[in-house]
């Protein structure tokens, strides 16, 4: 019985495997089909450099004084060490002044054009000095090593392994998925392959190789299949054409062929993999914890105390997707709070649209993973651990250890 749970598990993944990696062969974008780069947004002319800069003091100054501006107005200016103990006076942005400010001691990009003239032989009568951006290199470089080093203090060795996952899953976005998207290829099948091969590298690399991180992931595949196939249905229907973000026709202006509905569908699909993933990894080892506190439980007893596990982690997790997802939306529901009009109207209209058909896709595909995830763990668990002899009632000396023996799950 332990062999063929093993062996059955292996005829189901292994083959998925294949394919996936087959699969991802077939479309790994090619470098004479790819689109042709715009250039880096942040270059600039001849004679104009991006420089940055720490910044020594700021003031309000007359605009005419030190950025070329009209006499009469006043501009907010952040001095910047320039060369020889000179001040550079960068124009700060009225929107910029007006959110945050720039303050002492920031680190600052901004726009160099005090080399403009002598290239086009035509005097600069604006600005020379523009912002453009905060230099965030450092404070977002700690927040990551922090991140790291909780990880790893926490979850150790796994910790670490999750980590060097997490990685590998970006290079399979970075390197694969994007490409394959800006390439033309067909949305879903690049979802479902990418997606694929991130849970089989992740879950295994992480977890290791045994029955439960097997049954993991076939809870995982299964919630990936119904997610993608909900969220075919639901592009279409609801009419996510993807022309409501800021970036959308620039990316049908740099690419050919690119649907931006299809990108839609696999962001819909790849948004629900990281909590997809956390609830079959702890459903299966809720599981695997349950038969070893009670290895003579019969199969139904230990699917419905596994459920009962799995419902709580349910209803937490549905609010995890709805304020993830409403808190990276917080300026578009503002400004949709903000227009006098009917609430469904708001919640059906393009700038809400795609967020709500991605929490409810999400949530289906995670609900639906969580019961056929115990089913196979409580199937795989009977199989293939060895209960004791004999129960905790008929041996007193059980407590000590020993005299009960040990139940044995291959593979865990």
């Amino acid at each position: 019985m332990r062999r063929r749970a093993v062996v059955l598990l292996s005829w189901i993944l292994v083959p998925l495997a294949v394919l996936t990696i087959v699969a991802m062969a077939l479309m790994w974008p090619s470098a004479s089909t790819a689109p042709a780069q715009s250039g880096n947004p942040y270059a600039a002319a001849p004679g104009a450099s991006i420089d940055s800069g720490k910044v020594l003091r700021t003031a309000t100054e007359d605009c005419s004084l030190n950025t070329g501006g009209s006499p009469g107005t006043s501009c907010f200016v952040a001095f910047i060490e320039g060369e020889g103990q000179t001040e550079i006076p960068v124009l700060i942005s009225p929107d910029i002044v007006q959110t945050r400010g720039v303050h002492t001691g920031d680190t600052i990009r901004y726009l160099n054009l005090s080399g403009l003239s002598a290239v086009t032989g035509v005097e600069a009568n604006g600005p020379q000095y523009v912002f453009m951006d905060f230099v965030r290199t450092f404070p977002m470089g700690l927040l990551a090593v922090l991140y790291a080093v909780v990880v790893v203090a926490v979850a150790r060795w796994r910790g670490f392994r999750a980590i060097v996952g997490l990685a590998g899953a970006f290079g399979v976005l970075g390197w694969f998925i994007l490409p394959a998207l800006a390439q033309g290829q067909p949305p879903m099948l690049v979802a479902l392959v990418g997606s694929s091969a991130i849970m089989f590298g992740v879950l295994y690399f992480a977890h290791g190789f045994s029955a439960r991180t097997s049954t993991a992931l076939l809870g995982t595949l299964f919630g990936l299949g119904v997610t993608a196939g909900l969220a075919w249905w639901a592009v279409d229907a609801a009419a996510l054409a993807g022309h409501s973000g800021e970036y959308g026709y620039q990316l049908l202006n740099m690419t050919q062929g690119m649907s931006l509905s299809g990108m839609i569908l696999c962001g819909l699909v790849i948004s629900g993999l990281g909590v997809l993933n956390d609830v079959t990894i702890t459903q299966s080892s809720a599981v695997w914890e349950l038969y070893e506190l009670a290895p003579n439980t019969s199969t139904r007893e230990l699917f419905t105390s596994a459920m009962r596990i799995g419902r709580d982690h349910i209803a937490s997790t549905v609010y995890t997707i709805a304020f993830a997802y409403a808190g990276s939306a917080i300026p578009v529901l503002l400004m949709v709070s903000l227009f006098d009009q009917q609430l469904l109207l708001a919640l059906t209209g393009s700038e809400l649209a795609e967020e709500i058909v991605r929490i409810l896709v999400g949530s289906i595909g995670l609900v639906l993973a969580i019961p056929v995830t115990t089913a196979v763990a409580v199937a795989v668990v009977k199989a293939t651990g060895r209960p004791q002899a004999r129960s905790v009632q008929d041996s007193p000396d059980a407590v000590h250890g020993e005299a009960a023996g040990h139940k044995v799950l291959d593979g865990v």
